[in-house]
């Protein structure tokens, strides 16, 4: 989900990678940053279940409320999180991306993974790439793709060292960057470059409607897709029939992950608590009125749907609470399940 919220009312395209990630099957163990990696073992991420908490200011991470967030994910059930640290870059083809006042501090950033794995937690790092006026990153298209290529290697080698550090369990190595994903001799280049520094287990999160042409998956470990697929063609809370709406989507991608030889891991999915969320989950603005009837049923239909499927890694839920003085959209209609019976499906399936 991309993290520029600025423009209000704006229909923002789902983004990002390996948080928390889940599976109705079970936690089971992905390897470390000593592990190897690089043999298409899709069943590194088998199990992993967890939610994402997101950052917009560059000490959110370091907070007071960084703890107490921890553990309210904790007690859903969650065993893994995912933090985004993003940077940013002015216009669609500029040639490089720069940290600005909304970019994760590294201290910061080095403290709530610490603060994760003391909660017993496993961690996915999912470093973004935004506009600064807002907008969708799937528009990137730089006009100098060498110069940006080289400018995207050391932004994301900078937080391949720093999860090499703090052991963390998972790195993505991208977000739906649609517009440069087609580049597969570029981004093999750059997978070459994050491997030499970290050892763990890596994925990439294409978009629903992205991750067909995205032609490095055999470089990765598995298949990351954010997966905001619309559901329905008007408002519903029939849990039935949003798990029959998988049907169609579960068959394609087991094709795809057969072709591949990796697992898929959801490495996005939300809904927010308005009505009509199921017919653009990509949304933050589907409407004003509220739906946590309707969250929590597509809760429930995409663990059902899902749960037991060979080719699934799990899902990352996009996202847990907005640090306070930063959410843009009100708690009652925003994608955080927290306090919600959303949260209440979540228990259900992870307890």
């Amino acid at each position: 989900m991309n993290a520029r919220r600025r423009a209000a009312g704006a229909l923002l395209t789902a983004a990002l990678l390996l948080a928390g990630c889940s599976s109705g099957s079970g936690d089971g163990p992905a390897p470390g940053p000593g592990a190897r990696t690089g043999s298409g073992d899709g069943g590194k991420a088998a199990g992993l279940r967890g939610i994402t908490l997101p950052s917009w200011n560059t000490g959110d991470y370091a907070g007071p409320d960084a703890a107490p967030y921890l553990r309210q994910i904790a007690a859903t059930g969650a065993r893994w999180v995912t933090f985004t640290p993003t940077w940013y870059q002015d216009g669609t083809t500029d040639a490089g991306m720069h940290t600005t006042g909304e970019t994760a501090g590294d201290d910061a950033l080095r403290h709530i993974i610490g603060l994760a794995h003391t909660t017993g937690l496993k961690v996915m790092l999912k470093p973004h790439v935004d506009l600064t006026k807002g907008g969708d990153r799937a528009e990137i298209r730089p006009g100098d793709p060498d110069a940006w290529f080289a400018a995207y290697e050391r932004f994301i080698t900078h937080y391949a060292e720093l999860a090499a550090g703090t052991k963390t369990e998972q790195l993505a190595v991208g977000t739906e960057l649609a517009g440069t994903s087609r580049d597969g001799t570029r981004w093999s280049k750059v997978v070459r470059a994050v491997r030499a520094r970290y050892r763990g287990p890596l994925t990439y999160a294409a978009n629903y409607d992205e991750y067909r042409t995205v032609p490095f998956w055999d470089d990765l470990d598995v298949i990351g897709i954010d997966a905001y697929w619309p559901l329905a063609d008007h408002a519903t809370a029939d849990t039935d029939r949003l798990r029959d709406a998988w049907k169609p989507i579960t068959g394609e991608l087991a094709a795809f992950s057969a072709r591949h030889h990796r697992k898929i891991l959801f490495t996005e999915a939300g809904y927010v608590s308005q009505r009509g969320t199921t017919t653009a989950p990509y949304s933050w603005t589907v409407s004003k009125s509220g739906g946590e009837d309707e969250q929590a049923a597509a809760y429930e239909a995409l663990l059902t749907a899902l749960d037991g499927q060979p080719w699934w890694a799990g899902v990352c839920w996009w996202m847990w609470d907005d640090w306070p003085d930063a959410g843009e959209t009100p708690h009652r209609l925003a994608y955080t399940p927290h306090g919600k019976p959303a949260e209440k499906v979540l228990r259900q399936h992870w307890k």
